[in-house]
Parts: structure tokens; C-alpha cells; sequence
């Protein structure tokens, strides 16, 4: 049963953050006559103390204490004695444990925020590389329009900079002061709660004793987060490992991200990204359980919160891992302009560059998309790109084309005229990267 029940295992990792919000709370006491100044001196040599035994490695954490909180008020009463007692006026084991988490996660989401900005920048600086590498752009996976290379990395900057906004949304929630509420009720000591926000750094304080001690929301709420930046990842991922197949060829990433077969010795197989894709899952699964562990629960704590953190740990590890092994694979990727371009011509991707040419003609679009159909039917006949057709022909379906057509079919042409705000031009890709980089560096 001491197994069953025990969390001294894991969250052990809450010890700093139990140990910052003591503190604060001993402090706070102090200040409103609860504690003598002797008391919080002791106090206050005894923690640092325990601090450099838990740095050092030499804490004795024992499971027969249960948990971080108990294992350190142990060791704190054998250091300092009564005072040691003291510091658990005014407070539970309740409202302690939902401090130290939030305190805990309040840092690591700052610290994947970070790690955001810095696969931002690897994906920035490649863009700026390529911000005229022509590469086809996918609808259903089938050849679409042509893009450049620049222009499609710039996308999962985009998605990542809304990660990095709901995390900060996030944190904002997170950052609320739970201490104060006790076991469910309050406390009849009088506590000045918003002095120990003021110390912690918190924004606010829990404005309910029972909802203080007992929602995991903000938890929830950061996964959901975290779920959604690995569902970014892996999409990333997903076409870094269908362009470093042979069928496209587009992409050559460094060794040290990839591995070998055990049997095949021409394989190089994109580990990293495969990786990445499988951890999204494990993050996913997070979510669900904590949502399970949640829904059930009637007011106020209940034992099932001590299910939170194992998988909040391990979404804040999966995360943060998994960015900063992308924020440095993504610049030594190599990318072939020439199998990108060709696959780029295969597929008719300038159809609709010719459309658009006979509307701005005086077509109306429909009878443009039907013109233009017959043609991709006669270039595919003829196991050609539509601007290898003879201009006579093309004058047979739409006797409005003239020679200044074949300047709208090239793939460079394509992408040029897109030279918009959000377009896939290169100059506009290049004006995009240079935003970014000054975003990036403001930060």
C-alpha cells in the first residue's frame, strides 16, 4: 500500500518549487506576527540547506514519508527543530502541492516558449536560404500550384508563433496563486496571500478555496497546448519523411538525426522525425488522461490528483525535447532544388496560371477552367508540360492566347506573380524572413 499510494518517486521533481513556495509562505507568516523573526531565520537557513543536500544529490528520500513535501519538512525539522514544525501553519498539504506545480510549470512553460523561438529561427534562416528554391505545392498530396521551399517553412513558423501565444495565454492561468486556501476552506490564521503572490511572482491569487485545491485546469490547458505544438511537429515531420524518400527526393538530412538498418546497408532512416511523430501520440494520450482523470471528481481535492503530474512531466519532457532536437536538425537539412523544380513541372502545376491569364483576358473563370482542362488533357496525351504545346494549338481551345502566355506557364513565373502580402513569391518570402528575424531578435 506505501508503493500504491506513495508520490515521493515523482514528484520529487516539484522540490525546488516546494521549497521556493515555503519560503514565501514562512515569510508571509513572519510578516503577520505568526512566526517569531528567530523562527523564520531558522526556517529560512534550514531550506537552504536542504536545497544543496537535493542539488548535491544527498537527500535521503524516503518512501515511508510519502511525498516531496513531508520528505523535506523531515528533514527540515531535523535541521532547525520546532521552527521546522512551524511552517505548516496555515497551510495543506492541498493548497502546497497545487503551488509547487504551478510554481514548476510557470518556469517550463517559459522554457518552451524559448525552444519555440528557436526552431522559429532555424526554420527562418532556411527560408531566407530558399526563398527562390521552387518546389510543387500540395493539395490531397497531389501537385497543386508550384511554391518555394522558403515560402512552405515559413508556414510552420506561422503555426508555431500561435503555439507560442496559446502557451503564454496559458501561463497567464497558470500564474495564480492557490496557497491560502488550506485543505478546502481557508484558514482562521491571518494570512496575507496576495504578500506571498507579490514574493512567488504570481499575477493573482485563486479567488475560491475549494476551486484552488482541487481543478488541474491550468494543467489540462497546458497540455492541450503542448499537444497541439507536437501535432505541428509532427506534421513537419510527416513531409520531411516523405521527402526524404527516394519516390521524392527532396530532402537530405544530417546523419546524426537519422540511423542505419541492422540488415539493409543502403537505408538511412529518418529516426527523428519518426520519432517525433510517435511522441505526439504519447502527448495526445496525456491530455486523455488527464481530461479522465479530471471529470469524475466532485469538490474538493480527492487522491486523484496525485495522477497529474506523471504526465504533465512527461509532456513538458516530450516537448521540450522534441524542439530542441528539431531547432537543430532543421538547419543542416539539405534540399535538392533540382528534384524539387522537377517535381514541380510533373504535375501541370501553372493550370492555374493559365486560367487566370483568360480571365484577365475577358473569360469568364468557369469557361476558363474547362479551357484550360482540354489543354492539361492534351499536354498529358502528349507526355508534356503545358508549356511545351505549340501556340497554335493552344490558340485551337482559346483563340485569345497570344505569346505572352508561355511567360505565365513557367514555374518561376508562377511563383513570381504571387508577390503579395502571404505570398509565395521569393521576394515576398524574403521580406517575410527579415519580419521574422527582427520579431525573433526582439524577444
Amino acid at each position: 500500500m506505501l508503493r500504491y499510494t506513495a508520490s515521493v518517486g515523482f514528484d520529487r521533481r516539484l522540490a525546488m518549487a516546494d521549497i521556493e513556495g515555503s519560503l514565501a509562505h514562512a515569510a508571509m507568516l513572519a510578516h503577520v506576527g505568526v512566526l517569531s523573526a528567530q523562527d523564520l531565520t531558522d526556517i529560512e537557513r534550514g531550506l537552504a540547506a536542504v536545497r544543496g543536500e537535493i542539488a548535491r544529490g544527498e537527500f535521503d528520500w524516503q518512501l515511508a514519508l510519502e511525498d516531496v513535501h513531508l520528505n523535506i519538512e523531515r528533514r527540515l525539522t531535523e535541521l532547525v527543530g520546532d521552527a521546522g514544525k512551524r511552517l505548516h501553519t496555515g497551510r495543506s498539504r492541498n493548497d502546497q502541492v497545487a503551488t509547487d506545480v504551478r510554481l514548476w510549470l510557470r518556469g517550463e512553460i517559459d522554457a518552451i516558449v524559448v525552444a519555440l523561438g528557436g526552431l522559429q529561427g532555424a526554420l527562418v534562416g532556411q527560408a531566407a536560404q530558399h526563398a527562390a528554391t521552387v518546389m510543387p505545392g500540395f493539395t490531397h498530396l497531389q501537385v497543386a500550384q508550384p511554391v518555394t521551399f522558403g515560402h512552405h517553412l515559413l508556414a510552420y513558423a506561422e503555426m508555431f508563433e500561435r503555439d507560442r501565444e496559446r502557451m503564454l495565454d496559458a501561463r497567464a492561468r497558470v500564474n495564480r496563486l492557490p496557497l491560502g486556501a488550506a485543505a478546502l476552506a481557508g484558514t482562521t490564521f491571518p494570512i496575507d496571500r496576495e504578500f506571498v503572490a507579490a514574493r512567488l511572482g504570481f499575477e493573482g491569487v485563486c479567488q475560491n478555496s475549494l476551486d484552488a485545491v482541487s481543478d488541474r485546469d491550468f494543467a489540462i490547458e497546458f497540455v492541450a497546448a503542448a499537444a497541439l505544438v507536437m501535432t505541428h511537429v509532427s506534421r513537419l515531420a510527416e513531409e520531411l519523411v516523405l521527402w526524404m524518400s527516394p519516390r521524392y527526393g527532396f530532402v537530405r538530412l544530417p546523419d546524426r538525426f537519422t540511423t542505419g538498418s541492422s540488415i539493409m546497408p543502403q537505408k538511412k532512416n529518418p529516426d527523428v522525425p519518426e520519432l517525433a511523430r510517435g511522441k505526439t501520440g504519447r502527448v495526445n494520450g496525456h491530455l486523455v488522461a488527464l481530461l479522465t482523470l479530471m471529470k469524475g471528481q466532485p469538490l474538493a481535492y480527492n487522491k486523484d490528483n496525485q495522477e497529474d503530474k506523471e504526465p504533465l512531466f512527461d509532456t513538458v519532457d516530450t516537448v521540450l525535447d522534441t524542439l530542441r532536437a528539431f531547432a537543430e536538425m532543421v538547419p543542416g537539412i539539405e534540399a535538392d532544388a533540382t528534384a524539387m523544380r522537377r517535381a514541380a513541372e510533373d504535375g501541370f502545376s501553372t493550370a492555374t496560371d493559365f486560367a487566370d491569364y483568360l480571365v484577365k483576358k475577358g473569360m469568364p473563370f468557369r469557361d476558363a477552367h474547362e479551357a484550360v482542362a482540354r489543354a492539361v488533357r492534351l499536354a498529358a496525351g502528349r507526355r508534356c508540360d503545358l508549356a511545351a504545346l505549340p501556340l497554335d494549338e493552344l490558340q485551337q481551345i482559346v483563340p485569345a492566347v497570344g505569346e505572352d502566355v508561355f511567360a505565365v506557364l513557367t514555374i518561376d513565373g508562377s511563383v513570381a506573380a504571387r508577390n503579395h502580402r502571404g505570398g509565395t513569391a521569393p521576394e515576398q518570402v524574403r521580406a517575410q524572413a527579415a519580419d521574422w528575424r527582427q520579431r525573433l531578435q526582439g524577444r
